[in-house]
């Protein structure tokens, strides 16, 4: 575990706010798909946020971000724009992939996103190749390989960390445990208490935090972040957690136990970090509802743009797919 820090003021403002259009960009996408409008998979990151809103807070626009499809919390706090994610939720040919990749394939070069990945656990040897292409740059970028409990146990896993540990490459291992590998639970599926004592056998550093504490989550990402930029190597962050709906949309998750996801909710961290900068000081309850009026009406106008744009031509297809487009 890592030794309890605080994060600053400036700080515990910035995380909150990230982790507030987070959670409300995914309340309405939810919305959506119940009400008929939003055809797609989604994968709900409630109950999470903290832990892409503190590790973005250390991060710079050049340093990038590989994530999964149950990422787009990531995607977000990494500064991914609302319009275009939502046009590519939607299918429309203004989306960040034109409407072609959905919910699973979200890509944004432009603010660091560079990938989402379908596969499970494919994020980690891309953002260690990222990484291999950050240090013979040479200009002190950091890569980010963001992934589940479930993805610790397979190849990719073993082999990504194996390399940047040998090859001491600026890379983030970032494992959102969330306690449930699609519908098995970690003690079902992993052998050891905490995947970050794994770390050693690759050497670097690991280390396990409670993922829904800003100044815990900052504290790691910060360290994390400086060890990389110093050319110091990689680091595995076990951020624990929990989600608060089933692997997927329409998932009633009844394989967690009910006291178990209860209390999880009970626990919401964006609620007790709301509640936190208001007793501290930090932000008013009249800045919080301005902010949370700014987002809704941003969140709207994406939505209306998204929906007023038009689907992908069958020309589309084939495009991005070939070296040369097939006739």
């Amino acid at each position: 575990m890592v030794d309890d820090a605080k994060a600053s003021k400036d700080v515990l403002a910035d995380i909150f706010g990230k982790a507030l259009l987070i959670r409300q960009n995914d309340e309405r996408i939810i919305k959506e798909i119940k009400a008929g409008r939003l055809i797609t998979p989604y994968y709900s990151t409630a109950g999470q946020e903290i832990i892409p809103a503190a590790l973005a807070t250390c991060l710079n626009p050049a340093d990038t971000l590989c994530t999964i499809y149950r990422g787009i919390h990531d995607m977000l706090a990494k500064g991914f724009p609302l319009e275009p994610m939502w046009a590519e939720l939607a299918g429309r040919i203004t989306g960040s992939c034109k409407g072609k990749g959905g919910t699973m394939h979200l890509t944004h070069p432009e603010s660091g996103c560079m990938v989402t990945t379908g596969v499970v656990g494919s994020s980690m040897p891309i953002a260690t190749g990222l990484g291999w292409a950050a240090q013979l740059d040479g200009k002190g970028a950091v890569s980010v390989a963001s992934f589940g409990d479930g993805a610790a146990n397979i190849g990719a896993f073993h082999e990504s960390l194996n390399l940047a540990g040998l090859w001491r490459l600026p890379v983030i291992f970032l494992c959102q445990n969330n306690r449930y590998a699609e519908h098995t639970s970690f003690a079902n599926s992993t052998a050891v208490e905490r995947l970050s004592i794994r770390a050693e056998g690759y050497g670097m550093v690991g280390v396990t935090v409670d993922g829904n504490d800003p100044d815990a989550m900052y504290a790691a990402a910060r360290a994390a972040v400086d060890r990389a930029r110093a050319g110091e190597g990689p680091t595995l962050i076990e951020a624990l957690t929990f989600r608060f709906n089933g692997h997927v949309l329409g998932d009633a998750a009844s394989y967690i136990p009910s006291e178990e996801l209860a209390a999880a909710r009970a626990a919401d961290p964006v609620a007790a970090l709301r509640a936190r900068v208001i007793r501290e000081g930090i932000l008013g309850e009249e800045h919080i509802k301005a902010m949370e009026e700014r987002n809704a009406a941003a969140i709207e106008s994406a939505v209306a743009a998204a929906y007023a744009a038009d689907f992908p031509d069958l020309s589309e297809m084939k495009r991005d797919v070939f070296a040369n487009e097939l006739v």
